[in-house]
């Protein structure tokens, strides 16, 4: 806690009865070449927890755990904002997670923030989701400025990515059977207590094996903003599933799943897709009354054009197909 110059290399860190490393506050922190073991079954057994520090690299790393393996983290709710001592400045670069909740994770307690964050050449095996974002109202905070490139993820539980806003409540396809309706019924207005997401580019995203490819779950009052999918190919159950975002760009996208449709829209406003292949009778389904501005760019228009289902609250201007 609030030490400078801080060297972790060598040793192994196993069988924590709670978070096994957390520095909190710090400066200059490298963390080289370790190994972190909890066992599967670990309650809140994270690997590492960096929370509210800057200058940090973590290289070379073994990671096997009961909870999240690599985390960023800076105070919760009111207690973190009041800190306002966000993460920043973090590399994590060629480390391995073979079990855990998530392989990346930032969050859920972001509330002093968390940017400026570069993350690649990473493998997960086998952890219930790869990249893991997860916020929920009341906590606030502000999370941007990450980049993640070079990743690999093989047997993946759950979902390879997820931005999910409502962390330990009711996801949105939980409250209801028409959860955009129900949603946008009930939204708070924006306040401190509200977390915002934004910024954010995955580039050569690899995952053989996964439930679902990408799920992201924006709040209607906070949409997750400026999330960039690029060079990357997803072979899994469901394809991608995006809720409340705002300029979601997919470019060069493969997504190979088993269920239709690849590519599910609510309430997403100003989408890009450029090059984007799936397997399945419906590339794109669109529904919500506030999705608009969707530009899809494509080598073949009439192909592409036969496989967009929209709903009908949605104005076939607002959606445009041109080619590359």
């Amino acid at each position: 806690v609030n030490c400078k110059t801080i060297l972790l290399e060598g040793p192994t860190f196993q069988n924590s009865p709670g978070w096994c490393i957390h520095p909190v506050m710090c400066a200059d922190l490298t963390v080289n070449e370790i190994s972190v073991k909890n066992p599967w079954y670990a309650q809140n057994g994270d690997g590492i927890d960096v929370e509210s520090c800057t200058n940090v690299v973590i290289t070379n790393s073994r990671f096997d755990v009961g909870d999240d393996a690599i985390c960023l983290k800076s105070g919760k709710d009111e207690e973190g904002r009041e800190r306002g001592i966000p993460t920043r400045n973090v590399e994590v670069n060629n480390c391995i997670v073979h079990h855990g909740h998530g392989g990346f994770v930032v969050g859920s307690e972001m509330s002093g923030g968390v940017k400026d964050i570069w993350v690649s050449n990473c493998t997960f095996v086998g952890t219930d989701v790869g990249l893991r974002f997860k916020s929920t109202r009341g906590r606030g905070g502000v999370v941007e400025n990450i980049h993640i490139e070079n990743i690999r993820m093989i047997d993946i539980a759950r979902d390879a990515v997820i931005f999910n806003l409502f962390y330990q409540g009711l996801a949105p396809t939980e409250v209801s059977n028409d959860p955009e309706q129900e949603f946008n019924s009930q939204v708070p207005a924006v306040s401190e207590e509200t977390p915002e997401f934004r910024n954010i580019l995955l580039k050569n995203i690899y995952c053989s094996g996964a439930d679902r490819a990408v799920n992201i779950m924006g709040l209607p009052e906070m949409p997750v903003q400026n999330i960039r999918i690029e060079s990357s190919v997803f072979k899994s159950k469901k394809g991608i599933y995006c809720f409340f975002a705002k300029t979601f760009e997919l470019d060069d996208v493969t997504v190979i799943t088993e269920d239709n449709p690849t590519i599910n829209l609510v309430n997403v406003v100003g989408m890009e897709a450029r090059s984007i292949t799936g397997n399945n009778k419906t590339l794109i389904k669109m529904r919500g009354p506030e999705t608009s501005n969707i530009l899809i760019r494509t080598e073949d228009e009439n192909l592409v054009r036969e496989k967009i289902v929209a709903g009908d609250e949605i104005d076939p201007g607002e959606i445009k197909i041109t080619g590359i």
